[in-house]
């Protein structure tokens, strides 16, 4: 049993040891310059801490840990879309879950930043698979999610007003089209009886015209006699009947042969 465990122990160390040996070794110089770059990020000067990382990383690309804080350096200028990359490489390349935890947590970070709720909530939630115990992005999974919902629920909204809208445009043009068509049909009545009108105007004119005249025409005046001169007329006309029935009576006289009466 005591052999079993030894060789157990030489097998790991192996695997130690072999694994250190992939790993190059990393110059005075880079750590100096990550020391200094964790100086300046302390101190909030960020500017400053991306170009020392930077140069680190010059001399040790692959550093994972120098990757990781110049994505959170450029993070905090907000130049968000730039540090994604560099969480995305640590996570992709890392072995320990701590780092691939962290580096998750920070991609929903910037997710969030984005507002692309949906990535993050999943980002969130690949970070809890490496580390179930961080409660802080147990929060940010919890706010990313109603984030979500809410995003959700107004983009449905949305959606439902823009259908409204554009019901409420095609109502809006097809009254139009046919208040236009009501107006064209009522333009022609009117129209029409406009021209009605101006000729029943025309003939009532006419017809005043003929009335003007009418009047204008002097209508025969009937004699007005006194009744003096009505008597006088009378009388005259009486006498006129007797001279001549006596000139008729004379006629008559001459024409007629004398009686005379038998010698028996």
């Amino acid at each position: 049993m005591k052999r079993i465990i030894t060789i157990l122990l030489l097998i790991i160390a192996t695997v130690a040891t072999a694994q250190e040996a992939k790993k190059p070794e990393v110059k005075k110089e880079t750590k100096d310059f990550i020391r200094n770059g964790n100086d300046f990020y302390n101190s909030e000067n960020y500017v400053e801490a991306e170009v020392q990382y930077k140069k680190a990383l010059e001399q040790h690309p692959n550093y994972e840990k120098v990757n990781y804080n110049l994505g959170n350096a450029i993070y905090q200028q907000e130049r968000y879309k730039e540090a994604m990359p560099l969480y995305e490489l640590v996570a992709k390349t890392t072995e320990t879950k701590l780092n691939k935890a962290e580096s998750f947590h920070n991609m929903g970070n910037v997710l969030m930043k984005e507002k692309q709720y949906g990535q993050a909530v999943e980002a969130y939630k690949n970070s809890l698979r490496n580390n179930p115990k961080d409660d802080e992005t147990r929060y940010n999974l919890a706010l990313a999610q109603k984030m979500l919902k809410d995003q959700q629920n107004q983009q449905n909204q949305d959606n439902q007003n823009n259908q409204d809208q554009n019901q409420q445009q095609d109502k809006d043009k097809k009254d139009d089209q046919n208040k236009d068509q009501k107006n064209d049909e009522n333009g022609d009545d009117k129209d029409k009886n406009k021209d009605q009108k101006d000729d029943q105007q025309d003939q009532n004119k006419n017809n005043e015209g003929d009335n003007d005249k009418q009047k204008q025409q002097p209508k025969p005046q009937q004699n007005k006699l006194t009744p003096q001169q009505i008597k006088q007329l009378l009388e005259a006309m009486s006498n006129e009947e007797d001279k001549t029935q006596q000139k008729v009576n004379a006629k008559k006289a001459q024409g007629q042969k004398v009686k005379r009466e038998k010698d028996w």
